[in-house]
């Protein structure tokens, strides 16, 4: 069973289509929604939380259908959102308590979940600090914590690195992936920042403009290329001309060479090439497609990239 599943899910708002005719489904694990500011990855996320009645289409999670079963989605599905929604006057134990208690957990179960989820995600030694005085991270893992706080099958994390300086957003995808993981909850993280769902996903749907234009595994969009990166210390053109006149397909790229693999033998060819120049050779491995590469390839007739 998919953790979500749409069928001609369409949004439209006056003057602007959010979401139009997308279809797809994945399944449990730590899954990535991509696409730039304004793609519909916000407005998917209420539509399946039962918060906003799509245009037209239907949808499921957790095999409850967004139309009837809105309320019973959200009793299973944690979400911190992206926009700013914390109190500043309440510490943070009072605040996920009363997150928890509001889905449905006893006073004293609350209160237990509560510290457990703070020190789930580090934040327990600051557990009775005003939010206010609160850094940006801080409040991150506020948000988070209340998202898990009643123990979800799946949580929904609206870009939950923004805002975050480089270690901030390292230790935000180390929880994440730790969800996932070791909490066993699947994940549906949304981002514009391909590299960082790369570093943590298992599965990334991409849309553009509202529409499907990937869902794959992240291997798949990682294999590896029929291209070879070499990269020597010095002597780089020399063993670029080298390497031609054996028949190969070289490119100089900033300080790499890219060959095209013929066959085993490319891999000989550079190795003797590397001996008989003198040259210390530091890195030779096939190259690896990266997801930003769908954005650059040309579409299909059905806007989706082969």
């Amino acid at each position: 069973m998919p953790i979500i599943a749409t069928q001609g899910l369409t949004m439209r708002f006056p003057g602007v289509t959010a979401l139009e005719d997308l279809t797809v489904a994945v399944d449990s694990g730590v899954v990535g929604l991509v696409g730039a500011n304004g793609a519909g990855k916000s407005t998917l996320i209420k539509i399946l939380l039962g918060l906003m009645p799509p245009t037209s289409g239907h949808a499921a999670v957790l095999d409850l259908d967004i139309h009837r079963q809105g309320e019973r989605i959200r009793e299973r599905v944690g979400f911190m959102p992206e926009y700013e929604c914390l109190p500043p006057d309440v510490s943070a134990t009072e605040f996920v308590v009363h997150m928890a208690r509001m889905c449905g957990l006893p006073p004293t179960a609350a209160r237990e979940r509560a510290a457990d989820t703070l020190r789930h995600v580090g934040l327990y030694e600051e557990r009775y600090r005003p939010i206010g005085g609160y850094s940006t991270g801080m409040r991150q893992r506020v948000k988070l914590a209340q998202a898990l706080v009643h123990d979800p099958q799946l949580v929904f994390l609206d870009e939950p690195t923004n805002g975050l300086d480089p270690a901030g957003r390292d230790e935000m995808l180390a929880l994440i992936r730790r969800i996932g993981t070791e909490f066993g909850i699947s994940v549906l993280v949304t981002s514009h920042l391909l590299g960082e769902l790369e570093r943590v996903c298992d599965h990334i749907v991409i849309i553009d403009g509202g529409k499907l234009l990937r869902s794959q595994a992240v291997a798949a969009f990682t294999e590896v290329s029929g291209t070879l990166v070499v990269e020597v210390d010095e002597g780089r053109d020399q063993l670029s001309g080298k390497l031609a006149g054996s028949g190969l397909a070289v490119r100089p790229e900033g300080r790499f060479l890219l060959i095209e693999i013929a066959d085993e033998s490319t891999f000989d060819l550079v190795r003797d090439g590397v001996a008989e120049l003198g040259l210390r050779l530091i890195r030779m491995e096939q190259h690896r497609h990266h997801i930003e590469e769908v954005f650059a390839a040309p579409a299909g007739p059905t806007g989706v990239t082969p």
